[in-house]
């Protein structure tokens, strides 16, 4: 299916969570410091790096292209061997957290790897 949007602010993906049944809104901000990934979900904006993509796509390479994603808010603890474990893991190229704002660091397995 393919994905609307340019990525960009003005023209976000709009995009599915994994069980299909919530719509979100994503875009690249390149201009943020670090540049970021920015995620629209209803009225809460969460954000990661968004160098993000490319370490995921890397790591899922290197792995075997295949892995659980996971998903868990970043007071909770994300399950073992997901993806969600990895964008937190200090073991991870940007050694912790891809999100960036405390407090909505997680959900990255949710609405990331779309």
């Amino acid at each position: 299916m393919p994905v609307k949007g340019e990525g960009t602010n003005e023209d976000p993906w709009v995009l599915k969570t994994p069980p299909g049944t919530s719509e979100y809104l994503m875009y690249r901000d390149e201009t943020a410091e670090p540049p970021a990934l920015v995620c629209v979900v209803g009225k809460t904006t969460l954000s990661y790096q968004l160098r993000a993509l490319d370490d995921l796509h890397a790591m899922l390479k290197e792995q075997g292209d295949w892995m659980l994603l996971g998903s868990a808010d970043e007071q909770k603890p994300a399950a073992d061997s997901t993806v969600e474990a990895w964008a937190r893991s200090p073991e991870n190229p940007v050694g912790g957290w891809y999100g960036l704002k405390k407090g909505l660091r997680g959900r990255f397995g949710m609405y990331v790897p779309r």
